[in-house]
């Protein structure tokens, strides 16, 4: 074995998009950090769908720039289609997203790798992590190299014993065309870990070349792109439409007659797969009654011809693959370029972790990502950045980054994670938030960009633009507040036309326009706070009746053999090791008068010192 003569304050072990923010983070924040990944060429790669965003997505991406990470600076300047979503619903379910260039994104995510100062990018498998008395001293690669380190960050993607299936045929592989890791799972079993195994999948993608497009339907993107950075002044970029088809009573037959060769129905595939994301072959046995299913075409780039087939994510033989294409319209003399494949993999359940998301097992050691249990790019990147922030702070011996389940989606997210484990890959909801009116995309800089400049992670320039904006927001509330108009025949607050559903913002302004008009962004605040302010009041209302349990702290290793706690909730508490009262609350089966004993406990215990 060579140990390597640098020594690091944080190692990053895996490059992908949750691997990058972390890295990113950790570098911008003084440390001496080292992203190890087992290929130079893969950083940021797009393993699954080229896009970024969506509901609930979109809201994840925004508060990561917000805090001052990276994914949507490089998705606005490589994006090739924006659209936001459910603009005619509430605004807290509205969420932006775009497709991607593939091949630009990862080369230019990889670019701001290699510039950051203070981080070095070297190609090599973690194979085994180096422990010693309960702390992470570093991990060393399968050629024997130790690279030490202060705290390492895990972000393993579906790379931990990776195994992908495409009908009768199986083998290790990470993703395709790349190794698995093989020895890192042992090395995490071998600290007392345990080892879970799940399962995601991809579709076919399809030369354009072979594609009708005048037979299938075309989705442009919006007319004026909205960024996902606060930093981006407005997107630039050709758009490139995607298009709609849909399967069929004969894709289906293909489908039904070929389940003994799927390994998801032959038991050859162990892993749980995504309810919310399930595959083909899933669709059409679990909704027979559906006459077809939407497939949504999405290019891969502008200077490739692949097509990404959303929809008909598969693990059938390739043959099948593409005789059940060739039954969609427009698709019938479709070529694919690379076959959908399923891949199993291991993970470590999540309630193992902190809220910091650092191991309670090993000291030092965080896990970010798919080895959390979780799917999707978004997801993974709002983990990374947080462990990333807070190995920093353990080298720094710093207080750790939480973020409340009010603060944050990335919070609700690390909370569910943490508290509640999971039991199929998880992926993040509107639905998952109860204070969704709070964490809009709009004001995700409202709610964080302050943290991401007390970290040190958002620049001068781009906390002053903020600040700006913050300040033209409470000036219009103001003057709408002490404004009066014409309302009916008689004066009325300007505050009071506007909460009028059948007046806008721009309306009011045709009117009664400001002294110095608002920016778009600082305007779409004004009409929602506005509009929505007695909803926004209730939410904020219950934020402050629940936070008292939030902030009624549980010390590490509390006893709760508590006389009323049942066994049942004992195992389950000691087994999650909740931070506070409503923490132990959320766990599943810990009832509200569960949650009062321990609550009477800490009192108690409290008189009694004093």
């Amino acid at each position: 074995m060579y140990l390597y003569s640098k020594k690091y304050d944080v190692i990053v072990v895996g490059a992908g998009h949750a691997g990058c923010e972390a890295a990113l983070a950790a570098a911008r924040m003084g440390m001496s950090t080292l992203l190890l990944t087992m290929n130079l060429d893969s950083v940021a790669q797009m393993s699954c769908n080229p896009a970024i965003g969506g509901l609930a997505k979109g809201h994840i991406v925004k508060e990561i720039d917000a805090l001052g990470g990276e994914m949507g600076k490089i998705i606005d300047k490589t994006g090739i289609q924006f659209r936001r979503l459910n603009m005619s619903k509430g605004p807290a379910v509205r969420a932006t997203r775009a497709q991607a260039d593939k091949a630009w994104y990862r080369r230019t995510m990889r670019e701001t790798v290699e510039t950051r100062e203070n981080l070095d990018l070297k190609q090599g498998m973690g194979a085994r992590l180096s422990v010693e008395g309960g702390r992470v001293l570093g991990i060393i690669d399968q050629l024997g190299i130790e690279y030490r380190g202060r705290a390492v960050v895990l972000t393993t993607g579906t790379f931990l014993n990776g195994l992908i299936h495409i009908g009768e045929s199986r083998f290790p592989a990470g993703r395709a065309g790349e190794f698995p890791s093989v020895g890192l799972s042992e090395s995490l079993s071998d600290l007392g870990f345990p080892i879970g195994r799940l399962k995601t999948g991809t579709p076919p993608r399809i030369d354009a070349k072979t594609i009708d497009f005048q037979r299938v339907k075309p989705q442009p993107g919006d007319e004026r792109p909205t960024p996902f950075s606060f930093s981006t002044e407005r997107i630039t970029n050709a758009q490139l439409p995607c298009y709609i088809a849909y399967t069929n009573e004969k894709t289906h037959e293909i489908i039904l007659g070929n389940l003994d060769r799927s390994p998801l129905y032959s038991g050859r595939i162990k892993g749980v797969g995504p309810r919310y994301c399930p595959s083909i072959e899933d669709k059409v046995v679990r909704f027979a009654d559906k006459e077809r299913h939407q497939i949504f075409l999405e290019p891969e780039g502008y200077n490739t011809s692949e097509y990404y087939a959303n929809g008909i994510s598969t693990s059938l033989p390739a043959d099948v693959q593409t005789a059940l294409v060739r039954t969609v319209k427009g698709l019938e003399n479709a070529e694919l370029m690379r076959p959908g494949y399923a891949i199993e993999y291991d993970y470590v359940p999540p309630t193992e972790l902190l809220p910091s998301l650092m191991t309670k097992r090993v000291e030092g050691l965080f896990h970010a990502g798919q080895i959390n249990g979780t799917s999707g790019y978004e997801e993974a990147a709002g983990q990374g950045i947080v462990a990333g922030i807070n190995a920093a702070h353990f080298v720094k011996g710093l207080e750790p980054l939480v973020l409340g389940r009010d603060e944050a989606y990335i919070g609700v997210m690390i909370d569910d994670l943490v508290t509640k484990g999971v039991d199929e890959p998880f992926r993040m909801f509107t639905s998952r938030a109860e204070y969704r009116l709070l964490l809009r995309e709009d004001n995700a800089d409202v709610r964080l960009m302050e943290k991401g400049f007390t970290l040190g992670l958002v620049s001068d320039g781009i906390y002053r633009k903020f600040l700006k904006k913050r300040e033209q927001i409470e000036r219009e509330l103001a003057r709408l507040e002490g404004t009066c108009g014409e309302l009916d025949g008689a004066k009325a607050p300007l505050k009071e036309m506007l909460k009028r559903p059948e007046t806008t913002y721009s309306q009011l302004l045709e009117k009664y326009p400001p002294e110095t008009p608002l920016d778009p962004a600082a305007a779409e605040q004004v009409e929602i706070l506005v509009k929505y302010e007695g909803y926004i009041k209730r939410q904020a209302g219950e934020v402050a009746r629940l936070k008292r349990y939030d902030e009624k702290l549980i010390p590490r290793g509390f006893d709760y053999s508590l006389p009323g706690l049942s066994r049942e909730a004992r195992e389950k508490l000691a087994k999650v090791g909740p931070r506070s009262v409503g923490q132990a609350g959320r766990i599943p089966g810990i009832t509200p008068a569960a949650a009062a004993i321990i609550l009477v406990a800490l009192e108690k215990e409290k008189r009694l010192r004093e």
